[in-house]
């Protein structure tokens, strides 16, 4: 287990219906580091070890360990009795003695910033982001959005659209993770909701491809980050 010093690296950052978010603390820390590495089996030691740059392996281990714990927690099992597996698109799903866990989790992280997102049912996406230059970033929104969300970016200017740009970026991509089929879901082909563009924070979405499901889809972004929630709602 996790002593005291360590057990802060993740707090409860926001609550979205049944979901919750839990926000991970990725700045540099070997005592924290240190102590995750107890949380992380075998296979998940061997990923670390390939891993070429240690912003990455931090991230992967405090994330990974942050994950672990949630989710022992939530289904009251030991940590040797939790493993992970993908699917076909590569979304991780929790089984505990083998057999699938009744919860859905997504992970999330970018700089010093980790975000894990749970439900007790439904599929989840959770995506965050910090907020940096990108100097492909007129060719980004040709790619990934719609006409009207061009529009909205081409009439912000400096800042103003480096934050929207960032804004509809986690939309989407939360509504990309959330329906688990990862980039096979063209992002242009699907629009976020006018009043989003127009700074609602909060909106429910179907996909033209999977229309007999709702997607409920929220704005979490703060001073530091960038962040969206997605989960479904109904099938």
């Amino acid at each position: 287990m996790l002593g005291s010093e360590a057990a802060c690296w993740w707090q409860p950052f926001r609550t979205v219906d049944a979901a919750t978010v839990l926000h991970v603390d990725l700045s540099e820390s070997p005592a924290r580091e240190s102590a995750a590495l107890a949380w992380l089996n075998e296979s998940e030691r061997e990923r670390l070890r390939r891993f070429l740059f240690d912003g990455s392996r931090r991230r992967f281990t405090l994330c990974r360990a942050a994950l672990r714990a949630v989710l022992c927690n939530l289904l009251g099992c030991e940590i040797e009795r939790l493993e992970f597996e993908t699917t076909v698109h590569g979304k991780p799903v929790a089984l505990v003695d083998g057999i699938r866990a009744p919860i859905s989790f997504n992970v999330s992280h970018s700089g010093k910033h980790g975000l894990v997102a749970t439900a007790p049912e439904g599929r989840i996406g959770v995506d965050v982001e910090e907020r940096t230059e990108h100097r492909n970033m007129d060719l980004l929104i040709e790619g990934v959005f719609s006409p009207a969300e061009q529009a909205a970016l081409t009439s912000a200017k400096g800042n103003d659209k480096t934050l929207l740009f960032f804004r509809l970026w986690t939309l989407k991509e939360s509504i990309i993770k959330a329906h688990g089929s990862g980039f096979t879901l063209d992002v242009s082909a699907f629009e976020l909701p006018s009043k989003m563009l127009r700074g609602a924070t909060r909106a429910t979405i179907l996909l033209p491809m999977v229309p007999q499901v709702t997607w409920q889809v929220e704005d979490l972004a703060t001073e530091g980050f960038a962040a969206a929630i997605a989960y479904e709602v109904s099938k």
